[in-house]
C-alpha cells in the first residue's frame, strides 16, 4: 500500500473510532468510509454520538481536495425490527390466547410462533405501567407513581419522566431506527398537552418521530382528540362509520408500507397502544353482532368465571392445581339473584366490552399481517401484552353508560335509568362501562381490579413474545417471574444495542428492569427467574414481590370508592398478608399468621425498595387528586382574555370552573339578521358547559355528566349592534383547599348562576349539586365554536360557529379562600378522623 493510502486510511480509523469511542474492530462497518452509502454501528454508550473528524483532504480548490461523509448510523446488522403492542385495562382471563371466551387469534398467532409468559406484571394502573414500560424503570422513578391526571408535586407523582432515564424511543432512534407510537400516550403531563407545550415530554420529544394517537387516559373512538405528531387532527368529519380502532391500524400499516418502500433496509420499532379496551368501550357494529351471536354471556358471570378458569387449566397456561376464591357476594350479587333487567343490561355491556376487545385484536391482526407482507415478520421481534393493569371496575357494581359520572362520583347509577341507553350502547351516544362482575371474571383466576396494586387481579397481565428468527420453542410457556419494566431491557439485549451512560450530556440512571431474552431459549424454559425482587404501590395500596414470596395490604378499597376520606398512614394503617406463589399461583392462600418473621423482613425490605424508587410520600386518596393544582399555564391566574376564535385547548391546561365563583363576559356584536353559534365550550356530550346563542337568544347551559342539564337563557333574541352578555355564578362552598385537610366538603357543592344581557339581568337559578372533579377530559375548550361532541345535542350540532362578531370573551375566577374559623374546624375534623382510624 502506498504511503498516502495508509495515512489516509489510518485517518478514516482515527475518525471512526472517535465517532465510536470503541475500537475500529468492535464495531459494524459497511461500505467504504467517506463514501455517501458508507454506514456503521456506535456503541451507544452517548447519544447522541457525537460527529466524526472530517477524513477527507481539503485544498484550496476543489479538484485537488476529496470529499468524505461521515458513516450513516444503523443498529446492528442483526437486530430486529419491534413492535410493542400493549393494550388497555384487560386482565388475565380476557384473551382467548390465555383460556378467556373472547377471540383473539392475533395474540393466538404471535404465541403459536413464540411463547406465552403467564407470570408478568404491570402497576395497576394505566399511566404507571406504560411508564414503566418505555423506560425500563420502576414507575415512581420516573415520576408515574399514579396517572398523569392525579400528579403532585413530588418526584415520585410529577408525571414528568426525568432526563437522566431515556426512553427506549430515544436509545432506538439514536442507534439507527425509525421510530414511532400509535395510539394511548397517557405519559405527557395534562398540563404540558396543549400548543403552548412544551412538546418534550410528548412522544416526539421522548424519541419517536412519528406520533399518531390520544395524548390522555381514554377516548371516544368516534369522536377522538386526536393527534399527528403535535397537531390536531379530524380524520373522522364526515365518516360517521369512522373508528380510531381501525383508523390507527390504518395509519400505522400506511407508515410501515411507506417506510418499507422508502427504504426496505431500515429498522423499525413501533409502540402500538391502542385505547381498548379501556372505556368507553366503542366497538364497530359488525363485531357488536358477531359476539352478540356467539351468547357469550348469557349464563351470568358466575358461570363466565368457572368457564375461563377450566380452560385456562386444559390450555396449561396456570397450574392444574390452581385455587380459585369464592365468589364475592360482600362486592359483588351471584348472577341468579340478579333482576331480569339487571340480567339483560349487564349481557349487553358485556357484549359490547368483548365486541371491542376482539375487534382490537383483529386490527392488531392486520398490522402484524402487514409486516408478514413485507416479508420482515421473521427478524420481528413481536411484543403483544395483554393489558396494562387488571381489567377495570371504575364502572361500578352496575356499570355506566358515562364514565365521567364515575370520576364524579356517581358510581351506582340505577339499572331502569341506563336502560334508557340500551339500544345505544357502545355508540357515540355513550361513554361505557361494564358492571364489576363481569370484571371480576375476566381477571380469573386471580381477585380484585385495575387499581388495586396488592392483588394479583390488579397486577397480573399475560403476555406473548415471537422473534421467529431467534425464538425456536413455538407455543413454549415460560413462568418466570416478570414485570413491564423488563422490555425495555429485553429490547436492547435483543437488538444488541446497550443502554447509553449519557443522552445529551446527560448521565443516565441503571436500568431497573430484567432481560427476559434468556428465556428465549427452550433449554432455559424452567429457569429461575432473573427478576427477584419487586415493589408494588398505587394509592396507598402496596404489595412486595421476593424470590417467590408475596407482602401485600388487605384490599381495603374497591375502584369505585374513590371518595372521602383518605388513609392518613397508608404505610402501616393496613392489614398485611402473605402468600406464597410458588406454591399458590392464584393468591389465595393467606398465610400471614403463620409466617410472622417472614412478614416483618419483606415489610423492611419494602420499605428499602420505596426509599430508593421515590414512592414515598404514600398518598391513598384517588379521586381528590384530579383537582389538585399544577404548574399548567393557568395557575396563578385569575382572569384569562380571548379575543380570537380558538379550539382544542385539553381540559388540564384551561380554566377550572369546578368548585368555585366565575364571570364570564362576551363582549360581542350582532349583524342584521341576527346570530348563533358557540361563544364559549369545554367539555361536550358526557360533562361539560356552553355559553351560546340559539334562535339569537343567549343561553348558558351546565351538563352534569349527560343526566341533568341545567339551562339559563335570554327570553329574547339579541337585536343587530354591540351587546355585552355576562354569565355570573357564586359558589356556596369552600372549595378545593379542603382538600389539605383530607376532606372533600369544599367540593360540588351549590351555587347560584345568573345570566346578564347589557348589564340587565335575564334570568337566575340556583344549581343544588355542581360536577366535584372532571368534565370529560377527551374534549376541549372552545372559542368560537365548538369541536367533538356538543354539551347539548337538543340544542345543536357542532362545530356550531358563533356568526356574530366577537371581540372578547373574559373569564375572571374567584376561588374560595379559606377563614381562620374555617381552617380551625378543617383541622378538629382531620384530628378526629385520624384518631378513630
Amino acid at each position: 500500500m502506498k504511503k498516502k493510502n495508509i495515512i489516509q486510511a489510518m485517518h478514516f480509523s482515527l475518525s471512526i473510532s472517535m465517532f465510536i469511542s470503541v475500537p475500529l474492530l468492535a464495531v459494524e462497518v459497511h461500505g467504504v468510509l467517506g463514501s455517501a452509502s458508507a454506514t456503521t454501528t456506535i456503541d451507544g454508550k452517548q447519544i447522541p454520538a457525537p460527529d466524526p473528524e472530517f477524513g477527507g483532504v481539503i485544498k484550496q480548490d476543489a479538484l485537488k481536495s476529496k470529499a468524505w461523509w461521515a458513516p450513516r448510523v444503523t443498529p446492528p446488522n442483526d437486530a430486529p425490527n419491534v413492535l410493542l403492542i400493549i393494550t388497555d385495562d384487560a386482565g388475565f382471563g380476557v384473551p382467548s390466547t390465555f383460556g378467556g371466551v373472547i377471540p383473539t387469534p392475533s395474540l393466538d398467532r404471535v404465541a403459536n410462533d413464540g411463547l406465552r409468559y403467564n407470570n408478568i406484571h404491570s402497576t395497576a394502573l394505566c399511566s404507571p405501567t406504560r411508564a414503566a414500560l418505555i423506560t425500563g424503570r420502576n414507575h415512581h422513578s420516573v415520576g408515574f407513581g399514579v396517572i398523569s391526571e392525579q400528579a403532585t408535586g413530588f418526584p415520585g407523582y410529577n408525571s414528568i419522566i426525568p432526563k437522566e432515564k431515556a426512553t427506549i424511543g430515544r436509545i432506538l432512534l439514536d442507534n439507527g431506527y425509525a421510530t414511532s407510537w400509535f395510539g394511548k400516550d397517557h405519559n405527557t403531563p395534562s398540563f404540558a398537552a396543549s400548543m403552548a407545550g412544551p412538546f418534550d415530554q410528548w412522544p416526539t420529544g421522548l424519541g419517536f418521530e412519528y406520533f399518531y394517537g390520544f395524548v390522555g387516559g381514554d377516548a371516544n373512538q368516534w369522536q377522538p382528540n386526536l393527534f399527528r405528531n403535535t397537531t390536531q387532527i379530524y380524520p373522522f368529519k364526515g365518516k360517521p362509520e369512522w373508528n380510531l380502532v381501525t383508523g390507527m391500524a390504518d395509519d400505522a400499516i400506511a407508515y410501515l408500507k411507506q417506510l418499507n418502500q422508502t427504504m426496505p433496509d431500515k429498522r423499525f420499532f413501533v409502540k402500538y397502544a391502542p385505547g381498548a379496551t379501556h372505556a368507553p368501550h366503542h366497538p364497530t357494529k359488525e363485531w357488536v353482532k358477531k359476539i352478540s351471536d356467539m351468547h357469550l354471556f348469557d349464563k351470568g358471570w358466575n358461570k363466565l368465571r368457572e368457564e375461563i378458569f377450566e380452560n385456562q387449566k386444559k390450555l396449561g397456561v396456570i397450574p392444574k392445581d390452581t385455587q380459585i376464591e369464592p365468589w364475592p357476594t360482600e362486592v359483588i350479587p351471584n348472577w341468579d339473584d340478579l333482576t331480569a333487567d339487571a340480567k339483560k343490561l349487564y349481557i349487553r355491556q358485556a357484549e359490547i366490552f368483548a365486541a371491542y376487545a376482539a375487534y382490537n385484536d383483529y386490527e392488531i391482526g392486520r398490522v402484524i399481517q402487514a409486516i408478514d407482507d413485507m416479508g420482515k415478520l421473521d427478524n420481528t421481534l413481536i411484543i403483544y401484552i395483554n393489558g396494562d393493569n387488571g381489567t377495570s371496575a371504575e364502572g361500578g357494581p352496575l356499570g355506566t353508560p358515562n364514565e365521567v359520572a364515575f370520576f364524579n362520583g356517581i358510581n351506582k347509577m340505577p339499572v331502569e335509568t341506563q336502560m334508557k341507553w340500551y339500544d345505544v350502547w357502545g355508540t357515540e351516544e355513550t361513554y361505557n362501562h361494564m358492571s364489576a362482575g363481569w370484571s371480576w371474571a375476566f381477571d380469573t383466576p386471580f381477585t380484585w381490579f385495575k387499581q388495586n396494586a396488592s392483588k394479583l387481579g390488579g397486577i397480573r397481565q399475560n403476555m406473548a413474545i415471537s422473534w421467529p428468527a431467534r425464538i425456536k420453542d413455538k407455543g413454549g410457556l415460560r413462568e418466570q417471574f416478570a414485570h413491564v419494566n423488563d422490555i425495555v431491557p429485553t429490547i436492547l439485549e435483543a437488538t444488541g444495542i446497550p443502554a447509553p451512560e449519557m443522552v445529551d450530556g446527560i448521565k443516565q440512571e441503571p436500568m431497573e428492569g430484567t432481560s427476559l431474552v434468556y428465556t428465549f431459549d427452550k433449554e432455559n424454559a424452567k429457569a429461575p427467574s432473573r427478576h427477584t425482587t419487586q415493589y408494588f404501590e398505587m394509592m396507598g395500596q402496596w404489595a412486595l414481590y421476593h424470590e417467590g414470596w408475596l407482602l401485600s395490604t388487605k384490599v381495603n378499597r374497591a375502584p369505585w370508592e374513590a371518595y372521602g376520606a383518605a388513609n392518613p398512614d397508608p404505610l402501616n394503617n393496613q392489614v398485611l398478608e402473605l402468600y406464597n406463589l410458588n406454591e399458590d399461583f392464584s393468591q389465595s392462600k393467606n398465610i400471614a399468621a403463620e409466617h410472622p418473621e417472614k412478614v416483618k423482613e419483606l415489610k423492611k425490605l419494602f420499605i428499602e425498595e420505596a426509599k430508593k424508587y421515590q414512592v414515598f410520600p404514600m398518598d391513598a386518596s384517588v379521586a381528590t387528586r384530579l383537582v389538585m393544582p399544577r404548574p399548567n399555564i393557568t395557575a396563578g391566574r385569575t382572569e384569562f382574555v380571548y379575543t380570537e376564535p380558538m379550539v382544542g385547548l385539553p381540559q388540564g391546561d384551561s380554566p377550572s370552573l369546578l368548585n368555585t365563583s366565575y364571570t364570564i363576559t362576551a363582549d360581542i356584536e350582532v349583524p342584521k339578521g341576527g346570530a348563533e353559534g358557540m361563544i364559549l365550550a369545554s367539555g361536550g356530550r358526557f360533562a361539560g358547559y356552553g355559553f351560546y346563542l340559539l334562535n339569537g337568544k343567549p343561553v348558558f347551559l351546565w351538563n352534569l355528566v349527560n343526566l341533568e342539564r341545567i339551562k339559563w337563557e335570554g327570553k329574547e333574541a339579541l337585536t343587530p349592534g354591540k351587546h355585552i352578555v355576562e354569565f355570573d355564578f357564586k359558589y356556596d362552598g369552600l372549595g378545593a383547599g379542603t382538600l389539605a385537610f383530607n376532606n372533600m366538603s369544599g367540593l360540588g357543592r351549590s351555587g347560584t348562576g345568573t345570566l346578564k344581557v347589557d348589564g340587565k339581568v335575564v334570568d337566575t337559578k340556583k344549581m343544588e349539586k355542581t360536577l366535584p372533579m372532571i368534565l370529560q377530559w377527551d374534549e376541549s375548550f372552545d372559542i368560537g365554536s365548538d369541536t367533538l361532541t356538543g354539551v347539548n345535542d337538543a340544542d345543536y350540532k357542532p362545530p356550531f360557529p358563533l356568526t356574530a362578531k366577537l371581540n372578547k370573551v373574559t373569564i375572571k375566577v374567584d376561588r374560595p379562600k379559606l377563614s381562620p374559623d374555617d381552617i380551625k374546624k378543617l383541622e378538629t375534623a382531620k384530628r378526629n378522623n385520624a384518631s378513630s382510624e
